[in-house]
């Protein structure tokens, strides 16, 4: 259940696209996911205004505005393909950031609608009718949202965006919570009617579990966190190069979904200026081969006595 709820990879061997590649992936992804999910929430609201059944139209609202996140996304991949400009010298990946700000945005608006409309039922209860209409409508929900997640959390992890594998737990989570949409209509079935509003509250609290999974990632992104893994990762690539005596420290952080290091090394005080060049050559392409979606670095080269002992060569 934690992996369906929060994917976890650190696969080296993970494909890495070219960065116009990978954009043109993310635009593919969120075509496809609007248009799914679409269809699916508009198949959903038929089902509530012949039903009036709460638990379907918080439903019904999480997957509307589930389908909404795919706009912002789609305009953030767009411009992450655009050139780097004399202003925007990292180019225009950060755009996809802010996309995924608007996805929490999203996530948190539909907590609150589905919250509301749930304690207002549990107020002022209304009958529901077509019970075995509502139980379909929830499980045309489930699959719609599962394969969409399925769809955008491999993508998302494949060229490393963020803000889109949140999007494919904002849909996962509709998806389980579509499966207790079945609860609620067995729960009215067998003449328990506050069924439907308390599962529109349960649908609240996961909506709210997802919320904090998918800030924590998108705001980690936008403060430059990466996984330690992958710094460890970088340091044993440089470690390992012939030549390097230390390494001083590495930095990384995230573009849209592209990788950038700066690495700092100690080598030989006898190093000529052609073995540094090459030795920082050969360390730039062990980092690019062992880093998965690392698409830059930026390596710095010193005497091992310290920075004072001569000039560095910088390789990127």
């Amino acid at each position: 259940m934690t992996h369906a709820f929060v994917p976890h990879s650190h696969d080296a061997v993970e494909s890495v696209d070219s960065a116009l590649e990978s954009s043109a992936i993310g635009i593919r992804t969120v075509k496809i996911s609007l248009v799914v999910l679409g269809a699916t929430a508009l198949a959903q609201a038929a089902i509530v205004t012949i039903s009036g059944s709460i638990a379907l139209a918080a439903d019904t609202i999480h997957n509307f505005s589930d389908a909404l996140t795919a706009v912002p996304l789609w305009i953030a991949f767009v411009l992450g393909r655009r050139a780097a400009t004399r202003r925007y010298t990292y180019g225009f990946g950060r755009a996809e950031d802010l996309a995924g700000l608007f996805v929490v945005a999203m996530i948190a608006f539909s907590a609150v609608i589905a919250g509301y409309e749930a304690v207002l039922r549990l107020i002022h209860p209304v009958p529901i009718d077509h019970v075995g209409w509502v139980a379909v409508a929830g499980l045309v929900g489930f699959l719609g949202n599962e394969a969409v997640a399925l769809y955008r959390i491999r993508t998302g992890r494949r060229i490393g965006s963020a803000a889109l594998v949140a999007d494919g737990l904002h849909a996962r989570t509709d998806g389980f919570t579509s499966l207790a949409v079945l609860a609620s209509a067995g729960g009215v079935a067998a003449g328990f009617p506050l069924a439907d509003p308390m599962v529109g509250i349960v649908i609240t609290v996961a909506i709210l579990a997802v919320l904090r999974a998918a800030a924590r990632d998108v705001f980690r992104r936008l403060m430059d966190g990466v996984d330690p893994e992958l710094v460890d990762a970088a340091e044993a690539a440089l470690a390992s190069r012939p030549g390097v005596k230390a390494v001083r420290s590495v930095r990384m952080r995230w573009i849209g979904h592209r990788l950038h290091a700066d690495a700092e090394l100690d080598v030989e005080p006898g190093t000529s200026l052609d073995e540094a060049h090459r030795l920082a050559h050969d360390a730039e392409h062990e980092l690019m081969h062992e880093v998965p979606r690392l698409s830059s670095a930026l390596i710095h080269a010193y005497p091992s006595q310290g920075r004072g002992g001569g000039p560095s060569l910088q390789r990127q």
